[in-house]
């Protein structure tokens, strides 16, 4: 308990001296108590943020660089919620830096041979240097025995203790948004302790680098036959939980221009590829990778396109997937009916909204893209001025989509800093008909019939028991006994009773402590 509450009060400290603060009051009014309350805790020090002439979200950067490893990726999770904190926000906290001090490599040889055991850290040879070290984890070249053959390869190893400390400022960082959530009711809105909960598990699940290795190794089967995109090897031999092993890649940085050209790679043809390989993840596959900008994209001699740091990763299911190609297909066809049809028979717009409405709001959006230079126009803007036309309708916002249309920006920038007239729509178009056709063929719709046929039929010695569960289902949502929320919603729920526990023994602790030294004193 004492450990929670001085992690809590080294977080509000944190936040008061960073200049963390002084970027929310920008965007948002705090109330007197809160400020009165900062401006205690951060008595005696020093602020060590200066630079008025920033905007918010890059003074934000700067505050949530200098307060550790937790803060910074909670900074690179909101980059990924624009609904949340707003899409300029958002944008500027994608320039955040992860980058920490290397620990040292003695103690990365203890974790690999803990981890792999002796007989496979016997096979590692020419352990390098650290050459990245992030908030999670830093990367190492060496070279290892696979099958009789020598393999060069990249080594992931994470921190030492960082579970713990990534869960145990979590915790404290939670207990925090629970207090402003109780005492300020307007802060509810904000969902801060939704927030920091989805960062936990989304990090909990980061922190185990087979989550990784298998996020790269279902890319590499989904695009091992694309001609022109590589996804190095995972060898599974030599990878943990805290262990991850690839290959090595050997390729220039795709924001290497020069040196691109100096090898003979044709930078048109690079971007073109780039968008089409994006767009064929998202599609066709529904697993994406998440995280492409430059930093994470490299080029070999052939030209092959080779992606690296799978921790953020991309899924679609079919439905939303056929929504993205036939809503992106019809804004290339300028047939604002059809993609207004779309939304209605996905369910995504309320029936009783008007259509001829609809498709004229998305003409709004369409038209004055179709206006503009080659240079200007942006799929991932397009989905942005969508969503936000789609609010006025009560249209739910898809999250996978979200990160969907922020990794499109990405590309697409990545894609014009290459070849900046690269045409959008003429390099997505051939991809986008190529798998709508396929969805649409008859060969297709007959094996989507009989696949589902064939699921029935299986289930049918099963459907007395089925419907007698369900029955007994309506019976209890009649009577108000069954919850319909998800896992995650209960999961959530049990997390705020634990403190709103936690901070009713924190109040009657701290009045125990008030009354005995009025009684001694």
């Amino acid at each position: 308990m004492f450990k929670r509450i001085f992690l809590l009060f080294k977080i509000a400290r944190k936040l008061s001296t960073s200049g963390a603060l002084d970027i929310i009051r920008e965007i948002y009014n705090l109330p007197l108590a809160i400020n009165l309350f900062f401006n205690f805790i951060s008595i005696g020090s020093r602020k060590n943020f200066a630079d008025n002439q920033k905007k918010p979200g890059q003074k934000l950067c700067d505050a949530l660089q200098g307060m550790g490893t937790t803060f910074i990726k909670l900074g690179q999770f909101l980059a990924t919620r624009p609904d949340i904190i707003g899409e300029e926000l958002a944008n500027d906290l994608e320039k955040l830096q992860d980058k920490l001090p290397a620990f040292d490599t003695y103690k990365v040889k203890q974790i690999i041979k803990k981890e792999i055991g002796d007989n496979q850290f016997a096979k590692i040879k020419d352990l390098s240097e650290p050459i990245a070290a992030a908030s999670i984890a830093q990367v190492h070249i060496a070279k290892i025995e696979n099958e009789n053959q020598k393999k060069e390869v990249a080594i992931k190893i994470l921190r030492p203790d960082i579970e713990k400390l990534f869960n145990e400022e979590l915790d404290a960082l939670m207990l925090f948004a629970y207090f402003i959530e109780s005492i300020f009711s307007k802060a509810k809105r904000l969902k801060l302790v939704e927030v920091v909960y989805l960062l936990r598990e989304i990090t909990n699940i980061e922190m185990d680098l087979r989550f990784e290795a298998a996020a790269a190794n279902e890319l590499y089967e989904n695009t091992k036959l694309d001609k022109g995109f590589n996804v190095p090897k995972i060898y599974w031999n030599y990878t943990t939980k805290r262990v991850l092993t690839l290959d090595k890649v050997d390729g220039i940085s795709i924001r290497e221009h020069k040196k691109l050209k100096d090898g003979g790679i044709n930078l048109k043809v690079l971007a073109e590829n780039l968008i089409q390989h994006f767009l064929k993840q998202a599609v066709r596959d529904g697993f994406f990778h998440g995280d492409m900008h430059q930093g994470n994209l490299f080029v070999d001699k052939q030209g092959n396109i080779i992606p690296v740091d799978f921790g953020i990763m991309g899924r679609l299911d079919k439905n939303n997937r056929k929504f993205l190609a036939e809503i992106l297909y019809g804004f290339i066809q300028r047939d604002y009916v059809k993609v207004a049809e779309v939304h209605f028979q996905a369910g995504l717009v309320p029936s009783n909204a008007s259509k001829e409405e609809f498709a004229q709001a998305l003409r709004s959006v369409g038209e004055p893209i179709f206006g503009q230079t080659i240079k200007n126009i942006s799929g991932g803007n397009l989905l942005a001025q969508l969503f936000e036309i789609t609010e006025k309708f009560n249209m739910a916002t898809q999250p996978p989509l979200l990160l969907l249309q922020k990794t499109m920006v990405v590309v697409e920038g990545v894609a014009r800093k290459l070849y900046p007239e690269t045409n959008i729509w003429e390099v997505s178009k051939p991809v986008l008909e190529d798998w709508l056709k396929n969805i649409k063929s008859p060969k297709s719709t007959l094996d989507t019939a009989i696949n589902t046929s064939a699921e029935i039929i299986k289930r049918i010695p099963e459907f007395p028991d089925i419907m007698d569960k369900a029955n007994y289902a309506l019976q209890l949502i009649a009577e108000g006994k069954l919850n319909l929320g998800l896992r995650n919603d209960k999961n959530l729920e049990i997390e705020q009773m634990k403190l709103k526990n936690f901070r009713n023994n924190l109040i009657i602790g701290f009045f125990g402590i008030v009354i005995t030294i009025l009684l001694v004193f």
